[in-house]
C-alpha cells in the first residue's frame, strides 16, 4: 500500500505491523470531503483485512487531526442540505454507510487503534477519534464539537462517544455550548489518554501502535469484542462470551509462545499478524 500520491487526501502506509491512515487536506485543517471519507473507508477495510498489519495508527496533515465537515464546502452549496427545504433520503443513507464505514470500522477494528492528535479536533472528526482505542495529544491538540455553531445536531457518533467517555451531563455540556478543549482538559476528562510535546507526538503515537502490533494480536481482538460487549450484555452472559474467546487463544501459537518465554523469563515475540480466532 505504498507510493501513495501525496496529494490525495487519505495516505496509507504500512510499516512494522503498523497500518498508517494520514488525513490530508492541511489547506482545509482535513475537514472530510466525499473523496476522504471513500479514502478513509477504503483504507480502513484493507488494512482490517491484512495478515500483516496487527495495528492502525490515523492522524492528521499539518496542525490538524480533522475539523469535521467541510464548512466552506456546505456554503458553497447552499447549506449541508444543498438548499433543500427536506433532507434527502438517498443522501441519509449515503452518510449512513459512510458513518459505519468510518467510526464504526475504527470502534469495531479486531485490530488496536491510535489516533494522534496534532491540532483541532472538531464536528465529525471527533468521532473519528474518540473511536480510536488510545488518543494521544499535544500541547496543540485542541477539541471543540462545533456543531452548534453551524446550527447543527450532530453525526459520526459524536453524542454517543461522548455519552460513554465523559457522561451524559458533560456531554450536553460540550455539545450545547461547543466550549473550546485544550489539550490539558483533553487528558483530565479522558477524551486524550497521554500528552506529549507537539514535536514528539508522531513518534509517540508510533512507538504505542507499534507496540501494540508487536503484542499478542489474537488475544488483543478478544480482549477488544469482550470490552465492545460488556456495556450491553448481563454479568453471566459476558462471562459466557468472554470464557470461550479465553479458551480460543488458549489453542494459539501466540500464548504458547508466550507461555514458553514466560517460563524462561525472558519477552515473548509475536508474529505481525492479526488472523480470526480459531
Amino acid at each position: 500500500m505504498e507510493g501513495n500520491d501525496p496529494g490525495a487526501p487519505v495516505l496509507v502506509s504500512v510499516v512494522d505491523g503498523v497500518g498508517r491512515i494520514t488525513l490530508n487536506r492541511p489547506e482545509r485543517r482535513n475537514a472530510l470531503s466525499p473523496e476522504m471519507i471513500t479514502g478513509l473507508a477504503r483504507a480502513l477495510s484493507e488494512l482490517t483485512e491484512l495478515d500483516t498489519v496487527a495495528a492502525l495508527l490515523i492522524t492528521g496533515t499539518g496542525r490538524a487531526f480533522c475539523s469535521g465537515g467541510d464548512v466552506k464546502a456546505f456554503a458553497e452549496r447552499g447549506g449541508e442540505g444543498g438548499g433543500a427545504s427536506v433532507p434527502d433520503p438517498a443522501a441519509i443513507e449515503l452518510q449512513r454507510q459512510a458513518q459505519r464505514a468510518t467510526v464504526g470500522a475504527i470502534y469495531r477494528s479486531p485490530k488496536p487503534v491510535v489516533a494522534a492528535l496534532p491540532g483541532a479536533v472538531a464536528g465529525a472528526g471527533i468521532g473519528l477519534a474518540l473511536a480510536a482505542d488510545f488518543r494521544v495529544g499535544c500541547a496543540g491538540t485542541v477539541l471543540v464539537t462545533a456543531f452548534a455553531t453551524v446550527g447543527l445536531s450532530g453525526d459520526f457518533g459524536v453524542a454517543w462517544l461522548l455519552d460513554r467517555i465523559v457522561g451524559p451531563a458533560k456531554a450536553r455540556e460540550l455539545l450545547y455550548l461547543s466550549p473550546r478543549l485544550g489539550a490539558d482538559e483533553c487528558l483530565a476528562l479522558g477524551l486524550v489518554h497521554r500528552l506529549v510535546p507537539d514535536d514528539e507526538l508522531d513518534s509517540a503515537a508510533l512507538d504505542l501502535a507499534t507496540r501494540l502490533a508487536r503484542g499478542p494480536s489474537q488475544a488483543l481482538a478478544g480482549m477488544k469484542a469482550n470490552l465492545l460487549r460488556a456495556p450491553l450484555a448481563e454479568l453471566e452472559d459476558s462471562m459466557d462470551a468472554e470464557v470461550a474467546l479465553h479458551k480460543a487463544t488458549g489453542t494459539t501459537a501466540d500464548h504458547v509462545a508466550a507461555v514458553h518465554a514466560f517460563t524462561a523469563k525472558r519477552s515473548p515475540v509475536f508474529p505481525p499478524r492479526c488472523k480470526p480466532l480459531p
